[in-house]
């Protein structure tokens, strides 16, 4: 991997809350932050291109997402993205061709005490080095194809389909 560009969304990971009725903004992308303070050993890129609730993404918004990655000269591709609709997103990436795509977020905020972020995120960059190209969704330690994994809202979870 010579390089990683990663695209950031918005959604829970770079979430700020503000009371208790749940009133947020989605801030400043944390995972540049976060892999600079882990001293990883190789190099990305941080484009933050959208700053919304994955509720709130269009098709406009996925087919940029899209356009920039298939404009780019990176091979290796991490997208921090909402939980929500991340499977949509990743279904609507496929069929990119020499691009490894990896899609992953968070079921609480990264700022948060107890997140899933930072290993959301670990768990993402090793993903997006080994397996083949293609476009994948990785949460809770796990990786999956997107028509192999759905959200169980009710659970607050992912699960293999």
């Amino acid at each position: 991997m010579k390089q990683l560009k990663i695209i950031t969304t918005g959604g829970t990971i770079d979430k700020l809350y503000f009371d208790d009725l749940s009133e947020y903004q989605i801030g400043k992308p944390v995972i540049d932050e976060l892999l600079r303070s882990f001293q990883v050993g190789f190099e990305f890129e941080v484009v933050p291109l959208l700053k919304k609730d994955s509720i709130y993404l269009t098709d406009d918004d996925r087919e940029l997402i899209r356009k920039v990655i298939e404009k780019s000269s990176e091979q290796h591709f991490l997208i921090t993205h909402g939980t929500d609709t991340m499977i949509e997103t990743a279904k609507y990436l496929q069929g990119i061709p020499d691009k490894t795509i990896v899609l992953t977020g968070a079921l609480t905020p990264a700022r948060f005490n107890s997140t899933d972020a930072i290993f959301n995120i670990g768990c993402a960059v090793s993903a997006v080095q080994t397996q083949p190209e293609g476009v994948w969704v990785v949460m809770s330690g796990l990786v999956w194809e997107p028509d192999k994994v759905r959200k169980n809202r009710q659970a607050n979870c992912f699960e293999s389909i």
